[in-house]
């Protein structure tokens, strides 16, 4: 009977921070939608955040580094190594997301006008719908390695770790897409 009344207080915690996650998951996907769809960007004033696409990018690209540098030392058995990196890959992505927001807050959504639209919106589909379960994710692979609860934490991360890398890679080829090449001379 003891065990079962010391479980149940991790159940709860556990189911708290379910909730918590799914909460804060929800919110920041609804508001992404109102941002993205509905408010659609519009003047604030005279701030220009044109410069936050590249840093993005930067940031994408120094996320996606972290991560596959944090699966090599884990692979190698350096776990404090590893944890470091995974929270600056956090880190990194958080403060793309900050930036996005932002950038997409003042300017609105950004049209491709180059042509390989298809191929455009393929890897932008891809990234946007992959992006969306990175957060809960991450923010499950933390808990679990902060309750050292080792094994849930590899069963999240072994799906978690390629779609982040994958978002985040891709994040760096849309910047690319949309503003890295420079129009053929006539």
């Amino acid at each position: 009977m003891s065990n079962a009344a010391s479980a149940l207080p991790s159940r709860v915690s556990d189911r708290n921070f379910f909730v918590f996650t799914a909460v804060v998951s929800v919110a920041a996907l609804s508001f992404l939608a109102w941002l993205l769809l509905v408010r659609r960007g519009g003047a604030v004033g005279s701030v220009d955040l044109r410069f936050l696409p590249a840093v993005n990018a930067g940031l994408n690209a120094t996320a996606a580094a972290l991560l596959i540098a944090g699966w090599v030392a884990v692979k190698r058995g350096a776990k404090r190594v590893h944890q470091y990196l995974m929270v600056s890959a956090f880190v990194a992505s958080s403060l793309f997301l900050v930036c996005y927001l932002a950038y997409h807050y003042v300017h609105g959504d950004t049209r491709y006008v180059g042509d390989w639209r298809g191929l455009y919106l393929l890897i932008l589909a891809s990234h946007v719908l992959l992006s969306m379960p990175v957060v809960p994710m991450a923010l499950l692979a933390f808990y679990f390695a902060w309750r050292k609860e080792f094994t849930r934490h590899r069963k999240v991360t072994r799906w978690l770790a390629p779609i982040w890398v994958y978002v985040s890679v891709t994040g760096v080829v849309v910047f690319f897409m949309l503003r890295g090449s420079v129009p053929a001379v006539p």
